[in-house]
């Protein structure tokens, strides 16, 4: 039986109502799809996305926890979020709540709620089920969303990148929260203020596209002199003097980003012998210091590596992202789309609403001015897609999995 995807969003100031409205909504769209296939019988929902944006906790927690006993789904997860995602919108500025449910029988979904603990000195992420003990399989990939307080994301995806070498890692970090104990997870029909939730999903093909939205400027370099997170010497040139020789070189409107943000770009896989989208991963250039000519970035880096300086604007960021979804949807047909987009994207990098939601929608298309008002988008042949505005998006970049800024993190059902 091939896999269902079906998703509703509801802009409601009652957290309850909007529930109710999008189950009804999920329900006619999975009864209308089993009316127009033959010889098709019903079947249980296999997974649950839910995502609210706008609510305080407590609304959270008294509504969200009876979605597994309305959608009768084997596996339920969600968050709170500064902006909720449904189909071709973005809805920013709303109290709005979007449900994403999939009937993937051919699937393997172990679910799991993981808290971070110290004691003694000494650091762990606890509660892995039984499932997880041991091989896993091959095409695994995890989604999940975490407290941006209670538990450090990077640590855990260092930990995994170690020991669980090849696994994907998609989500991103609960968002709308400006305190510890104000954001909420929901696992089933249990909510928590702190840890992760998530899935390990085996056994059907699922694609993952990581969109940091920046360009790169000048060539790539090799790091000659660094010490953590700050690269003293660039291709045996003084870091800072390699920047003000390539900002002379660049036309009037690339400075002016230079200006507002400049980026390095890491690359992973040091054995290519040409870097595109998607072979860097992007950090911050968060400091410079004159007197060293150094320059300080948001990642650890050692000699030997190559790096390209790069800057980030809409056009650019708008670009990869099609380009990178269009190559997907060229190589594999994909019905359905999570999208996990940084909340300094929407309006606040875009000069059009909905963009990210809008590409991703549209198999890589340019985003449409006006998005479809359709709930369901089972008869436009769009992606069925939800997904909300992170605090910091997590995504696979050569084979590893980081904890991103600024970035579109998409995970693609076929």
């Amino acid at each position: 039986m091939p896999s269902q995807f079906a998703q509703s969003h509801c802009i409601n100031s009652d957290l309850e109502n909007a529930l109710n409205q999008t189950i009804e909504s999920i329900k006619q769209q999975f009864s209308n799809a089993l009316a127009s296939t033959e010889n098709s019988t019903d079947s249980q929902i296999d997974l649950v996305f839910a995502f609210a944006a706008g609510y305080e906790p407590g609304e959270f927690d008294q509504a969200m926890r009876s979605l597994k006993t309305l959608t009768k789904a084997k596996t339920v997860l969600g968050c709170t979020c500064e902006t909720a995602i449904g189909g071709e919108f973005e809805l920013e500025n709303e109290k709005a709540l979007t449900v994403w449910a999939a009937k993937i029988p051919d699937a393997a979904i172990v679910p799991m709620q993981l808290s971070y603990v110290r004691e003694g000195g000494e650091s762990a992420i606890v509660g892995w089920p039984d499932e997880t003990i041991g091989e896993w399989p091959d095409d695994s990939l995890i989604l999940m969303m975490a407290d941006p307080f209670s538990l450090p994301t990077d640590v855990l995806l260092e930990r995994m990148n170690e020991d669980r070498p090849g696994v994907r890692i998609a989500g991103g970090i609960a968002s709308g929260a400006h305190a510890p104990g104000q954001a909420r997870l929901l696992l089933d029909d249990q909510t928590f203020a702190e840890g992760l939730v998530a899935v390990r999903i085996s056994g059907v093909p699922i694609r993952t596209v990581v969109s940091q939205g920046c360009r790169p400027i000048g060539e790539p370099m090799v790091i000659t002199k660094a010490e953590r997170n700050i690269i003293e010497a660039l291709g045996g040139k003084p870091a800072m003097e390699v920047v003000h020789d390539l900002f002379k070189t660049l036309p009037t409107r690339d400075q002016r980003m230079v200006q507002n943000g400049l980026h390095i770009g890491r690359v992973i896989n040091e054995y290519q012998d040409k870097f595109e989208f998607g072979d860097f991963l992007i950090r911050n250039v968060i400091g410079v210091d004159q007197e060293t000519q150094s320059i300080t970035i948001g990642d650890y880096v050692r000699p030997g590596q190559t790096v390209q300086f790069h800057i980030r604007d809409d056009e650019s960021a708008s670009a990869e992202l099609q380009q990178m979804l269009g190559t997907a949807a060229k190589e594999k047909n994909y019905s359905a789309s999570l999208v996990f987009t940084c909340n300094g994207r929407g309006m606040n990098l875009f000069p059009d609403p909905h963009h990210d939601s809008s590409v991703v929608s549209n198999r890589g298309l340019a985003p449409s001015k006006q998005p479809s008002t359709s709930d369901s988008d089972e008869t436009t042949g769009k992606v069925v897609l939800a997904g909300f505005f992170a605090a910091g998006e997590i995504g696979c970049v050569g084979n590893k999995n980081f904890l991103h800024g600024y970035t579109a993190s998409v995970v693609l059902f076929e």
